[in-house]
């Protein structure tokens, strides 16, 4: 039995979460947010592309198939596909390409 993190939350640990918290705040990008933060939103996408995911059933099928394993992932509740296409289509997190540079 592993009692370790998972690769992908050891990834995820790598990354400026207070840089990222900054951007975010600044662009207002969880104004808006009513259950899909723009962090959690950043883990599943960064896990979709980690694992070749294709679609938006595949990454719920994927995700859903590991559902013991998501919380020590970084993800806080379960991911339903009806809770993140929306803000998938006003751009990442509410961001555009522009407002993604720092």
């Amino acid at each position: 039995m592993n009692i370790g993190k998972t690769l992908f939350a050891q990834l995820m640990d790598f990354l400026p979460w207070a840089t990222f918290t900054r951007i975010v705040e600044r662009h207002g990008g969880d104004r808006y947010v009513k259950s899909l933060a723009c962090t959690e939103q950043f883990r599943v996408m960064a896990f979709a592309q980690l694992t070749y995911r294709e679609s938006l059933r595949d990454i719920e099928v994927c995700l859903s198939a590991q559902a013991a394993k998501c919380y020590h992932m970084g993800f806080r509740y379960e991911i339903k596909r009806s809770t993140w296409p929306m803000p998938t289509r006003r751009g990442i997190g509410g961001f555009t390409p522009n407002s993604l540079r720092v």
